[in-house]
């Protein structure tokens, strides 16, 4: 299973965001789940990413070439595509996963979540989200 995962590239105001990414990455390397995200290395992002990585986990990253070519894109991933703008980026996460988790972020990390993953769902076989404690 892959899950697509949606957050700030900040850390945030408190540690418990990034407590929370953490967990949850390592929650998905202990159950094999593959992470799809947005391909940075800073922020809540690159936290998810790296907690699944240092768990043993697979990560796909999704990135635009601006932001890449900006030296935010992780160089430790699994698989790192490189996109040409944020609309293909929004399309390729939708098309990897199977399912989408929101973390906390900002105006954007609510924009791709809500146009890129859940919307999809009308209509297919994906199951209603889940929370995990």
């Amino acid at each position: 299973m892959k899950v697509a995962v949606y957050c700030g590239s900040s850390m945030g105001n408190d540690e418990v965001y990034a407590e929370a990414a953490r967990a949850l990455g390592k929650y998905f390397a202990e159950q094999n789940i593959s992470l799809v995200y947005g391909g940075g290395k800073v922020g809540l992002m690159g936290v998810v990413a790296d907690a699944v990585l240092d768990n043993g986990g697979e990560v796909i990253g999704v990135i635009p070439t601006h932001l890449q070519h900006k030296e935010i894109g992780h160089p430790g991933l699994t698989e790192l595509i490189e996109v040409p703008d944020m609309h293909t980026r929004k399309a390729k996460m939708a098309e990897l996963a199977d399912a989408y988790v929101a973390l906390p972020g900002g105006a954007g990390t609510m924009e791709e979540f809500l146009k890129s993953g859940p919307g999809r769902s009308l209509g297919s076989t994906v199951s209603p989200v889940r929370c995990i404690t």
